[in-house]
């Protein structure tokens, strides 16, 4: 599973929009200056976004692009899920034909894990990035201390 730079572009560009929203449209240009993201990009990004009505397009002189809704009802997943962004931990795509046309030995596991990133992203809205109300979890240096650990043990096996 991994999040490509579609899926972490196009939030990016979102949080950028929504905390410049309150001076009026915001230009695709600007947003591609500030964030150093190819406009061209972001022109494919915006339509899709537009197409999922999370953002509504001003034209004309002082145009650009606004939220099309309030950024606390704009969740992440919803973001994601606009530009295509597949959130599918599976080798199968969920069609549970991942081994030899069955499905394999991990099915559930990384079905459950595409089910919790979901409704993670979910739980996240545009408004709560802006307003940097999300934070790190603690449990995260956890995770940064297993690895460590572990690429140390291979480390000793190897010049063993």
């Amino acid at each position: 599973m991994r999040l490509t730079t579609k899926g972490r572009f196009a939030v990016t560009a979102m949080i950028d929009l929504a905390s410049r929203q309150a001076e009026g449209p915001v230009t695709l240009a600007g947003i591609a200056e500030r964030q150093s993201i190819s406009l061209s990009y972001l022109e494919q990004l915006f339509g899709k976004l537009r197409r999922h009505k999370l953002v509504s397009s001003v034209r004309g002189p002082g145009g650009g692009y606004r939220l099309a809704r309030d950024m606390g009802r704009i969740t992440v997943a919803d973001i994601i899920v606009a530009v295509d962004e597949p959130l599918d931990a599976t080798q199968c795509g969920g069609k549970q034909n991942c081994h030899d046309e069955q499905r394999c030995m991990t099915h559930d596991l990384w079905a459950n894990l595409n089910k919790r990133m979901y409704e993670y992203l979910d739980s996240v809205t545009l408004g709560a990035l802006v307003m940097r109300e999300v934070k790190a979890d603690p449990d995260m240096s956890v995770l940064k201390d297993l690895r460590r650990r572990a690429m140390i043990s291979v480390r000793e096996v190897a010049a063993a």
